[in-house]
């Protein structure tokens, strides 16, 4: 039985692109209490089903899946603009595909510009007229309005024209950056890109029998499995270890390990692994928010999904991209081991002109990153680290880490780095990372 937070958001689902949504309408339809309708709203937000506009109300959207991650809708380009919807409110729910700054004569403008665009103009109102009758929505930039004919128009033909503050520069720049993070999003693998769904998941109920334990380990080879109850969620998981000595009639809720570690969809795989390397487990039952289980991952699983993510082309460069793209690799024969450089640029230091500490742990965490990598011992997960700032590093100055192998076992290992510039000890580290076996 769903509970009135699920029925709720199920409904939302079920509403066509477009329709406005408001928690009155909703408490009133479901027969809920404002707050249980405004809680799942917001939940509803999150998970990019609806997008609510200030002046506007909140328009159902359509829901993003990776592949189209990178687009926007018109709804959310009046978020990122902080913007005022002149006219067209009926098509915010719709997604634009390019936008077209209006820099130029009107005849070169509208060879530009077409259905699915966004034209990002000043007060010129024929090219507001001509875009919107070419299929396209209209950002005016400067805080300008527009004629009521025009907004008349964009009623019509339910196409969104917006009105911004902020001028053309800076309206170009706020939407490349949203697209930019939407494009690091879809990046992200999460556990729900990679696991084995609930239709192919074995699971065993708390009232079996370890007799079932034995015919499901039989059929698939394999040993561990969730026990669920009647509404599938998660009590707990079985293992052979648990099983052993007890007799074929026990139930399974009896030797079950109760409350076992799990994991919900929208976790990422990053995230998984640790856990899975923390915990000492094979496999990991998914869960949604309200226990019930979803699918399973493996450790196999997780392990070929990171190596995936490291052979993808990065698409949205991030922080650490941009600090560590600057590396250049030395083989230093004579130690036989690696050496890594990089120059100090302005966007790595602080206010004071000097690498900035952030900088100089994601470094030194790069570097025992590939250094390990290199040496065939596979991925690290940092467990702690120790730094020793001992001389500022300036701006555009040359920057040598060398990492070296004080001990390393099958699971950790401890690494001493040390950071020189312009011929002198600059800093020192000590870390110790738990490996990730490919």
């Amino acid at each position: 039985m769903a509970t009135k937070h699920e029925q709720i958001l199920q409904y939302i689902n079920s509403l066509p692109v477009g329709e406005k949504i408001s928690v009155r309408q909703i408490a009133k339809d479901i027969n809920v209490s404002e707050g249980t309708a405004y809680r799942a709203i917001k939940e509803a937000e999150n998970k990019g089903y609806v997008s609510t506009i200030e002046r506007v109300g909140t328009i159902r959207i359509e829901t993003k899946k990776k592949e189209n991650f990178e687009k926007l809708t018109y709804a959310e380009v009046v978020n990122i603009v902080d913007g005022q919807v002149l006219g067209g409110r009926a098509g915010l729910h719709k997604t634009l595909n390019k936008f077209v700054i209006g820099a130029m004569k009107l005849e070169a403008m509208m060879r530009y510009t077409g259905a699915g665009n966004l034209l990002i103009v000043g007060n010129r109102t024929n090219a507001h007229q001509y875009a919107l009758e070419a299929g396209a929505a209209v950002l005016i930039t400067g805080g300008f309005d527009t004629e009521d004919s025009v907004k008349k128009l964009a009623d019509e033909l339910e196409l969104p024209i917006i009105s911004t503050s902020y001028d053309t520069f800076t309206v170009g720049t706020m939407i490349n950056r949203a697209i930019y993070d939407q494009l690091i999003k879809k990046e992200i693998v999460q556990v729900e890109d990679i696991l084995t769904p609930l239709e192919k998941t074995i699971y065993l109920k708390t009232t079996d029998t370890v007799a079932t334990w034995y015919q499901n380990n039989y059929e698939t080879g394999h040993g561990r499995f969730p026990v669920i109850d009647q509404n599938i969620k998660v009590h707990g998981i079985v293992t052979s270890k648990d099983i052993m000595g007890h007799d074929h009639s026990t139930i399974i809720e009896k030797v079950m390990t109760k409350s076992p570690v799990t994991v919900m969809g929208k976790t990422s795989v990053a995230s998984a692994a640790q856990m899975m390397v923390w915990e000492g487990i094979e496999v990991l039952p998914v869960v949604d928010q309200h226990n019930r289980l979803q699918g399973m991952i493996s450790r196999q699983d997780v392990l070929k999904a990171l190596q995936m993510i490291q052979r993808q082309p990065q698409i949205g460069e991030k922080l650490d991209d941009i600090v560590t793209n600057q590396f250049i690799t030395i083989e230093d024969e004579s130690k036989r081991s690696s050496i890594f450089r990089c120059e100090v640029s302005p966007q790595m230091t602080n206010h004071l002109g000097t690498i900035s500490y952030g900088v100089f742990t994601t470094l030194v965490t790069e570097s025992v990153n590939r250094y390990l990598r290199a040496q065939k011992k596979g991925d690290i997960i940092v467990e702690n680290i120790t730094i020793y700032f001992i001389k500022p590093v300036q701006m555009e100055s040359m920057l040598e880490l060398h990492p070296k192998i004080l001990e390393v076992g099958r699971k950790f290992g401890k690494i001493d780095i040390e950071a020189y510039s312009e011929g002198m000890v600059v800093g020192k580290a000590m870390m110790m990372v738990q490996l990730i076996e490919r």
